[in-house]
């Protein structure tokens, strides 16, 4: 049976990835960015991005499925935080701090700083009464 195809069905090595979206700094929402920053893993994404200004998209410190990773990627570059670029099959990434200290004046460090305050502080369920 000899099924014409028109070009939605081409072979996945055939198509071309969609244009990734980087929203302009003036486009940025408040709520887009701090839901963004809402998810442990994302933090670890921009926690990384702080010590390592460019990363290769698979060398992230994170135990989650690619396709989960992904969707990651995809909030936190929607929202303005992190800027992702092609270079062959290589898809490399790095944070829009500059941008976001622009536009959102400290919010980066204050997140950053009080998630890794609240990351290091005892747990008071498992803390001893004396």
């Amino acid at each position: 049976m000899n099924v014409e195809r028109g070009d939605d069905h081409m072979a996945r090595s055939s198509r071309r990835n969609a244009p990734l979206v980087h929203p302009e700094i003036e486009d940025f929402d408040v709520l887009d960015v701090l839901h963004a920053l809402a998810d442990p893993t994302r933090m670890t994404i921009v926690r990384t991005l702080l010590a390592d200004p460019e990363r290769a998209c698979g060398t992230f410190p994170v135990d989650v499925a690619p396709s989960t990773l992904t969707h990651h990627f995809r909030v936190l570059r929607e929202a303005g935080v992190i800027h992702q670029r092609e270079d062959g099959n290589r898809r490399w990434t790095t944070l829009r701090r500059d941008d976001l200290d622009a536009r959102y004046p400290a919010l980066l460090d204050t997140i950053v700083s009080s998630y890794e305050r609240q990351a290091t502080a005892p747990d008071p369920a498992t803390s001893s009464q004396a």
